[in-house]
Formats: structure tokens, sequence, C-alpha cells
């Protein structure tokens, strides 16, 4: 007996279905490119519950006639490839006739179309991929298509569709990018009766810009144009001052069509490098355009991925793009007020006595890093500090340190006190006693007991206010205090080992993340209020948040919920922080002292006592958070061995 069988048409369908129609995003996505190809001028997208109750795109293209609303429902049908050769270079969004089938295979669907010029236009509806009725109808010029109960015939795939409020975040993302991509189309978008926005379909990038991703991301963009090899590249680029914490406001488009790229994305980032902290990521809406036959698009059913035939060409192009509007942008001029008369004769005498230099010369654009075929370069690496100047920075943290101590209130002996062990709660004293040991409960002994001990130290104070200087045994141990401090909360939070306490706003703050970052961030909402985060959806793209942790500011909400959502989305890869772990750090970060800001003396003891026991060596993201010099190695520089 044959255990291989063939299985029925309808169960196929539903199988290549699922390659094409994820969730209801796949749906508007597909049914866009269509309207695109079709030569649309306007289209409106509607949706009710998420896309999982309705799904209307109309648009003004070419329409069809009754035969073609038939045949376009078929698998592997479409009016954009005709032979093998089509492939080599296709210039259409769509060429694989796969979309209108499969989405009609898991839904209700009703077409109403009409061919331009025809007198009138046709109706058809199919109910899981069958037709059910194909009548005459007055309708407008172009298609609306009607896309009702998805997946109601695939329960496998109907219970793991998210929550309406993550599925409309995820249409009205899919939407944006479709918008971006084709600023010359008018583009409308409402979902339950309520419209998001309308592009005006001027041909403007710019404009399309301010409309989809609003005007606080509009204003700090910079523009961005460049060419080379058949290349073209134009859009826009963020300062390094406006820098994500993660990478969802990345845009980036070839010939009309939205992709995702790491070899774009890297040369994106490897032309910030140097420019932006950690943890940062830069914004950006990029066209490129080149010939179809350079490039591959068969590559995925979503046609998201592709191929290019000149990699290293691509990636000069965005790189030495992006790069010039960096540099324009850092070459403005500033407004300076001109000082007085008495001023300007002083001047120009003093200047009279210098030597004149030539003026300089505008360097041209580095060359593009060195790209191996096959392999991208690292994007944007964290800089670590280096010890070629030690011997300089090492002289000003002394004496930073010492004049600290001499600036203190109290009266300080003549001579530097000993060496000693601090106690935990207490700020370091200038004299050297003999404590007593204080008497502790019997349920504390054991956990006291436990506890490493602590060799001799002196806190010298804190260099640029960023570290704690501290001198123990032979060494002088730089500590930086955030990451240090970062790390303690970290451990803390993992444990458990107190609750989260929250601050209720008194005026509820209103952020709008991404859309990407919308929907991740509403599928942990509890997760979030167990953070301390209490957020709701507030409607239009935006949450409302009431509650943040303690000691976290209301303008600390917009940065905490886009680091958190990048947590978040980082923590469902393999190698990364667990999933939990991963907010858990970004909320350490957060609530950790700040680098920059002056620190008290007691707060420098826990953190100096915590590194000297071992119980903190790095950062919740690997970073060290201590340097090390010793005796010998300063002897050395200073030239006394």
């Amino acid at each position: 007996m044959s255990v291989i069988r063939q299985l029925s048409p309808h169960v196929a369908d539903l199988i290549a279905a699922g390659e094409v129609v994820e969730r209801p995003a796949s749906v508007v996505k597909e049914l866009l490119e269509n309207s695109f190809d079709a030569g649309a001028k306007k289209v409106t997208v509607e949706i009710q519950r998420g896309g999982m109750g309705l799904i209307r795109v109309t648009d003004d293209g070419c329409g069809m006639g009754s035969e073609d609303a038939r045949t376009c429902f078929l698998r592997h049908a479409t009016s954009k490839l005709r032979d093998e050769h089509g492939l080599e270079a296709i210039g259409t969004l769509g060429f694989r006739g796969e979309a209108l089938a499969a989405i009609a295979a898991v839904s209700r669907v009703q077409l109403l179309t009409r061919l331009r010029g025809s007198p009138e236009g046709v109706c058809l509806v199919l109910e899981a991929g069958k037709e059910i009725s194909c009548d005459p109808a007055g309708c407008p010029e172009g298609t609306t298509l009607v896309v009702r109960d998805l997946f109601y015939n695939t329960p496998a795939r109907l219970k793991f569709m998210k929550k309406d409020a993550a599925e409309t975040a995820a249409v009205t993302a899919a939407v944006i990018r479709c918008a971006l991509s084709h600023p010359e189309v008018s583009l409308r978008y409402l979902h339950d009766g309520k419209e998001e926005f309308h592009t005006a379909g001027d041909g403007k990038p710019e404009g399309c810009v301010y409309t989809v991703l609003g005007r606080d991301f509009a204003r700090t963009m910079l523009p961005a144009s460049g060419s080379g090899e058949g290349i073209t590249v134009r859009g826009f680029v963020c300062p390094p001052v406006s820098a994500r914490g993660n990478r969802s406001a990345q845009y980036f488009f070839l010939n009309g069509r939205c992709i995702r790229s790491q070899q774009l994305q890297a040369a994106l980032e490897q032309a910030y490098r140097g420019s932006l902290f950690t943890g940062r990521y830069p914004a950006c809406v990029l066209f490129l355009t080149m010939k179809p036959n350079l490039v591959d698009v068969n590559v995925h059913p979503a046609k998201t991925e592709v191929r290019f035939l000149q990699e290293r060409a691509v990636f000069d192009a965005v790189y030495r793009t992006v790069l010039a509007a960096l540099q324009g942008e850092k070459e403005k001029p500033e407004m300076t007020l001109p000082p007085p008369a008495e001023d300007r004769a002083s001047e120009q005498k003093e200047a009279s006595r210098l030597p004149s230099s030539p003026a300089p010369k505008a360097s041209p654009l580095p060359p593009p890093p060195a790209y191996p075929r096959g392999k991208l370069p690292a994007a944007a690496p964290r800089r670590e500090p280096e010890n070629a100047d030690m011997p300089r920075i090492v002289e000003q943290l002394v004496f930073s340190g010492a004049k600290a101590a001499y600036n203190r209130p109290e009266k300080e002996p003549e001579e530097a006190p000993p060496l000693r062990v601090s106690p935990l709660t207490e700020p370091p004293a200038p004299k050297a006693e003999t404590a007593t040991p204080a008497p502790q409960p019997a349920a504390k002994a054991p956990e006291k007991a436990e506890e490493a001990p602590l060799p001799p130290y002196r806190i010298l104070g804190e260099a640029f206010k960023e570290y704690i200087v501290v001198e123990c045994a032979e060494e002088l141990i730089l500590i930086d205090k955030h990451a240090a401090h970062e790390r303690m909360l970290f451990d803390k939070l993992k444990q458990r080992s107190f609750d989260t306490v929250s601050q209720l706003l008194l005026s509820p703050r209103v952020v709008k993340p991404g859309p990407e970052d919308l929907a991740i961030l509403l599928e942990n909402l509890p997760l979030l209020s167990e953070l301390g985060v209490e957020t709701e959806d507030f409607g239009g793209g935006a949450l409302l948040v009431r509650q943040l942790p303690a000691g976290l500011a209301p303008e600390d909400a917009d940065s905490l919920l886009s680091e958190l959502a990048e947590a978040l989305r980082l923590g469902k890869k393999p190698g990364s922080l667990g999933m939990r772990d991963e907010p858990l750090a970004t909320m350490a970060c957060k609530a950790a002292v700040k680098a920059g800001n002056s620190s008290d003396e007691k707060e420098w003891v826990p953190v100096a006592e915590a590194v000297l026991r071992g119980e903190v060596k790095y950062c919740p993201h690997g970073r060290p958070v201590t340097l090390r010099l010793t005796k010998r190695q300063l002897d050395r520089n200073f030239k006394r061995t």
C-alpha cells in the first residue's frame, strides 16, 4: 500500500497561502502593491478589528474586465510576467501571481472592478477560493477589493493571531512603508472609521515623511543625495544627536519596493561610525534607484529580501551619500553677534602680530572601509577606553581626586589618611578608627558571613563626573559608576529581592512610538506592568503612560519605551539576553546614576565595595566597569623604574 499521496488542491492552497499571507498586514501590503502596479493615483485603505474583520482597498487604477477578474484569483496567474526572460529584469512590485489566490483561499472576498473606458463593471464574490457569484455591476473605474473574516477556515493560523491593537499596529507599519515608497500616490488610511493619515500624492518625499512619520521625525532629518556606478541614492538621514534606541526607524526602498537589507543597514551605520553613543541607531528614509537587471527580487515570497549583482557598488553609494549628508550637517554655519568696535580693533591688532596660516582645505570624503566580498562590516562597534594617553589621564585623575578631598566641608588631617575598609552604609571618614562591629540579629549572621572580605582601600574622588577613583593596595582603580550601578540594579531586579517601586504621573504622558515598536509593546503590556510601566493603548498609534518606575522623569518615557521595544525584540533572538533579561537591563540602565552628573560621596561607597568584592565586573550588556592601573605601570611611565 502506498504511503505517499498527493494532497488535495484545497489543502495545497492553504499551505501555499501560509507562505504569502502571515497576518492582515501581509494582505494589505499585497493589495497595495497591486494598486501601485495598476497605475493608481489615489488609494484608500480601510480596516476593522485589526484587519481580521475587514480589509478594504480601493484604487483608481486601470481596473479589470470580467474575464480577468476571474483569472486573477487562480494560482500563478499574473499580467506582469510573460516568460522566464522576464525574471532577469523585474520592474513591477508583483510578479509571482500568488497573492490573490492565497488571500482568497483563507477568507471571504468581494471584488468590484471596472475597466477604464468600459460602460459597466463586474462584482465577483469568492469564499475559501471558490467562486460564489459573478455579476455585472455599476461602479467607478478602478478596483475595490474587500477581504472579510481572514483565516476563518484555518484555525491553526487563526489561534496565532494577536490582539486587535497589535494587528492594527502591524497593518499601520505596512501602510506607512507603502506610502513612503510611492509619494506620487495619494494614500488614505482609516481604521475602525478613523482616518490616520492622508498623503498628498504630489511626489515630494519630504511631504510624505512629514505626513506619515510625524513633524518631530521630519524636522530633524537631513537631506541626502548621491549617485555612482549606475546607482542613485536620495532621501533623508537623521543627525547623530537624533539617533534612536532601535532600528525600527530605518526605511530602505529599491525601485519603489520596500526592502530589508543587512548590507544597506551596515553601510548606513558605518557612515555614523564614531558619531553615535553605544546602543543608539540612526534613522533614515533612503530611496535607491538602479537597473532592474542588477538586482534579484525573486528570493522570498514576501519579496522584501533582494540580492545585488554589484554589492560593493551599492555599499559604497549608500555609505558615501550618508557620510556627505552628515558632513554637510557638521559644516552648517552658526550665527554669531559682531563684537564691539573696541574689541574688533584689539582683535585686528593682535591678529597682525600672529603669522598667517593658510586656510584649511575641505577634506574629501574618506574611502569606504575594507569590504571583502561575501562579508558585511560590523555596524558601529562600541568604543572602549584606550591606554595611549594614560600618564596624562592619571595625572588629571589623581590631582582632581586630591582637589575633591581638600574641598570637603569637614576638617581634614594634615597627613593623608591610611588605607582602611569603609563601612558599607557610611561615607569614608578622614581618620582611621578601630570600630567595634555592631551586634547583628541572629537571622542575618550567616548572610554577613557569606560576604567576600574587603581589601583595604581609599576613595580618592570622582573624575570627569563619570569615574570613581579608588586606591587599593598597589593599584589605582577607575570605576565607571553608571555601568557598575547599572549591574547592581540589574542583579537585584533579576533576583526580585524587592518589589518594583513605581510613581504615578501627575499628568499621563502620550508617547507615539513607531508602528513596529507599538505592536511589540502592546503584546507585552503585562510584562511592562511588572517592570513598573503602566501604559495603555491611546489610539492613533499612541500609548498613554500613567506610571513609571521611581527615579525616572516623565520625559524619559519616550526613550524608555523605545529601548524596551528593542529589548523585547532582541530577547526573541538566540544568543542574546533572555526575553525577560533585556527589559530588566534597560530598566537598570535608566535608573542607574547618570554619567556626567555629580554624585554624592555616600553613593561612591556601595558601588566601590561591590566592585572590590568581585560582585560587579561587567554591565548587563557586557562592557567592563573597571580599568586598573598598577603602581608599577605608573612608576614605569614616570621613569621611576
